[in-house]
């Protein structure tokens, strides 16, 4: 156990130097296994920007790992979560258990949050996307920077096919995973909280009726709701929607990738909101 000043004032920190400290072994599990974190309730973070965001967004954070030799770089980190478990990692385990080949010089360990429908509570004239069934967590992070860039209200996740708190998702969101409000549920468990809260469904689907999606008003509180790019969206929502939208494109191309087709819809969905 070692003891620092910090802003005069001395906090212990353990000192970790063995890739077999159980520590350092429970922050790999973490990061590697989906499993692990459902079971524990908890996560990884890896970098300052997302942990920030992860902070902002009133999650807990029970542990928190910096690289030997940084410690002074996180002055203020350190006093703002004086209730974590604070560890030094010396450099050679730092690089071996960091996921950005040791860019970043802090991880933390953070308490998952409950995503249910339920807790689900915007203001009465929201925007948000759903997205059914991902798989990609590349995609879900991409889709997630976005929403959050154009100001969206929140995000539902239909029939998720890979864990939220995926260290890739969490990576390629920059740290915008904590900051909207997010629900996860089944397709039909989704729609019926859409009907029941009266949102307009607009749904990004080829279909005979559907329209371009700028001729669209947006009408809110508005779900825009996307699907995998392989599959599309299910039956469940080709039924449920209210209006299905497309993208026209050239005769070329027959398809656009899923962030690209999302950042389409979900800007000029912002644009008439504010218009």
């Amino acid at each position: 156990m070692l003891e620092y000043s910090i802003s005069n004032t001395f906090i212990s920190v353990k000192y970790l130097s063995s890739s077999k400290n159980p520590e350092i072994k429970r922050l790999r599990l973490l990061s590697q296994k989906s499993r692990e974190r459902k079971k524990q309730g908890v996560f990884v973070i890896e970098g300052m920007r997302e942990l920030e965001k992860a902070i902002a967004g009133n999650y807990k954070i029970t542990g928190l790992f910096i690289e030997e030799g940084f410690v002074s770089e996180f002055q203020v980190l350190t006093t703002r979560l004086s209730d974590a478990d604070l560890f030094l990692v010396s450099t050679s385990i730092f690089e071996q258990i960091s996921f950005r080949s040791g860019s970043e010089k802090v991880m933390a360990i953070a308490e998952s949050k409950n995503h249910s429908l339920s807790k689900f509570k915007l203001k009465k004239n929201a925007l948000i996307l759903v997205i059914e069934a991902p798989e990609k967590p590349g995609n879900i992070g991409a889709l997630y920077r976005t929403a959050a860039a154009a100001d969206f209200d929140g995000v539902i996740i239909a029939n998720p096919k890979t864990d939220f708190y995926n260290p890739n998702s969490i990576r390629s969101s920059l740290g915008c995973l904590f900051a909207l409000p997010t629900a996860i549920g089944t397709s039909q468990e989704v729609i019926t909280y859409l009907n029941d809260n009266e949102y307009f469904i607009a749904a990004a689907a080829l279909q005979p009726d559907a329209l371009a999606y700028d001729e669209f008003d947006y009408k809110t509180p508005c779900a825009l709701v996307m699907g995998t790019e392989s599959t599309g969206l299910n039956t469940n929502w080709l039924e449920a929607s209210h209006q299905h939208l497309i993208i026209p494109m050239s005769s070329k191309v027959d398809s656009l990738n899923l962030s690209v087709s999302a950042g389409i819809l979900i800007y000029q969905a912002r644009r008439k909101k504010i218009d």
